[in-house]
């Protein structure tokens, strides 16, 4: 059996298993295919690549996907070193053929490139005489409210203007509103800075204190900056954004302005540490209560079938009751699926 037959089994044995959703041996075939010397009209005849290629996409097997990976990079190179062999073969035989040319007929040769020339001098003046043209055809087509509006307007320094050629249009970014001397010359840093001043200045507390909000944005900008604008960079910038615009945190921004917070102490807090008391204490009091659901211990439980899991929909559980409240109140009952591992409180 030649190796195309060989390639065309491997690839109908892959189709299978990814039509199965099963790549159990997978792994096997893809090793084999390392030893074949592959060549483009095998990869085309055979398709074996477009079956590799789908057994990545489907196989949930990291090994598999990764030998699968190997195949289709190496086959890839394979691909792009024969298509530019390809060109430089052709651009080669092109440059001798003109070089032929040029020495058996140099007469010749002479007299196409003067006429080229010329053809290119007369192509040139074409262009310019018709963007001539299509100017002064636009301005003249132009409506005539917008005329008389500009003749209102500049009635006193009214002026000719030469038509002029039409030039690509140029797209600008959009513009920053910084003071000069703030601006860093990198516009993702402006722009952190200017959404920085403007969390700042959010309920006129800045008048207050009579802070220079874009400096001290500056200086916040500058402490969180690590040498490079990487996603950690613009995620510390949007966390401080966001708790500086917090409506339910205001303390947080009259500290940073009246200078309590220094810009190099904000520009390091955690989301904990800018966090406001009221989400303080509700995280606080969902920790503890993790813990006491969590650190119960699952010996020290009745095991019993009065209650139903909610999702197993089993009865066979196990609770504790533990006073988690004050002692003239009930207890809370903690409860424990032996099946699912599922774990409740029935207060």
């Amino acid at each position: 059996m030649g190796p195309a037959e060989e390639l065309v089994r491997i690839a109908k044995k892959l189709d299978k298993m990814v039509a199965r959703k099963s790549t159990e041996g997978a792994l096997d075939l893809l090793k084999s295919l390392t030893g074949y010397t592959m060549t483009i009209q095998l990869l085309q005849t055979t398709r074996i690549g477009v079956a590799v290629n789908s057994v990545r996409k489907h196989c949930s097997d990291e090994e598999v996907v990764a030998s699968a990976k190997i195949l289709i990079k190496n086959w890839k190179r394979l691909l792009e070193s024969t298509t530019t062999k390809k060109e430089k073969d052709s651009d080669g035989d092109k440059e001798k053929k003109k070089e032929l040319d040029v020495s058996n007929c140099p007469s010749e040769g002479l007299k196409h490139s003067k006429n080229t020339a010329e053809k290119h001098r007369e192509k040139h003046k074409e262009r310019r005489a018709s963007a001539d043209s299509r100017s002064s055809t636009v301005s003249s087509s132009s409506s005539p409210q917008k005329r008389l509006s500009g003749e209102r307007a500049n009635s006193s320094k009214a002026k000719p203007e030469m038509p002029q050629t039409p030039t690509s249009p140029s797209f600008s970014p959009s513009p920053c509103f910084l003071a000069p001397c703030y601006l860093t010359g990198d516009s993702v840093r402006d722009k952190c800075i200017e959404m920085l001043t403007a969390a700042l200045r959010m309920d006129d507390d800045y008048k207050e204190f009579s802070v220079n909000c874009e400096k001290m944005a500056s200086e916040i900008e500058d402490h969180i900056l690590w040498g490079a604008r990487d996603m950690k960079y613009r995620n510390r910038v949007r966390s401080r954004i966001s708790n500086l615009k917090d409506p339910k945190n205001p303390g947080l921004r009259r500290n940073v302005l009246c200078g309590a917070i220094e810009p190099s102490l904000i520009a390091r807090m955690t989301a904990e540490e800018m966090a406001s008391d009221e989400l303080r204490k509700l995280r606080n009091a969902m920790t503890q209560e993790a813990i006491r659901e969590h650190q119960m211990a699952k010996t020290g439980g009745t095991v019993t079938d009065l209650f139903q899991c909610g999702k197993c929909k089993k009865k066979n559980c196990t609770y504790n009751q533990v006073q988690t409240r004050s002692a003239d109140e009930p207890m809370t009952t903690f409860v424990l699926c032996n099946e699912c591992g599922n774990r409740w409180k029935v207060c």
